[in-house]
């Protein structure tokens, strides 16, 4: 059983940045045993993929609409993991979802998610 809280949303200017944190307790299992991820849901729009990461963080998958601009990381020791967003564009407005997986292949590939965050909002302004 994993818990997920996510943090950091707000308004920020086209252009701007903005660093959102997700902090999970994992009952069970250790935190670092899970892939960690992060969705998105626009107003009218389905919830989409965002990033994924393994559970020692050696690898990252970015959806192609926000390659180079977002950065994923995770400390294991404080059981969390980070979204830092750079270069926000008025389509990145939406709810952020931190997700937990089983595995990474379901995560990135099948985006199959075990545990999810209550989601945080992130408004970007023109």
């Amino acid at each position: 059983q994993v818990q997920l809280v996510e943090s950091g949303g707000g308004l920020v200017q086209v252009g701007g940045s903005l660093s959102l944190s997700c902090a999970a307790s994992a009952s069970g299992r250790t935190f670092s045993s899970y892939a960690m991820g992060w969705f998105r849901q626009a107003p009218g729009k389905e919830r989409e993929f965002v990033v994924g990461i393994t559970g020692g963080g050696a690898s990252v998958s970015y959806a192609d609409s926000v390659k180079g601009r977002f950065t994923i990381s995770r400390d294991n020791g404080k059981n969390g993991v980070y979204l830092q967003m750079n270069r926000l564009k008025p389509e990145d407005t939406a709810v952020y979802y931190c997700a937990a997986s089983n595995s990474y292949y379901s995560l990135v590939v099948m985006k199959k998610v075990d545990y999810w965050g209550k989601g945080t909002l992130v408004t970007v302004s023109s």
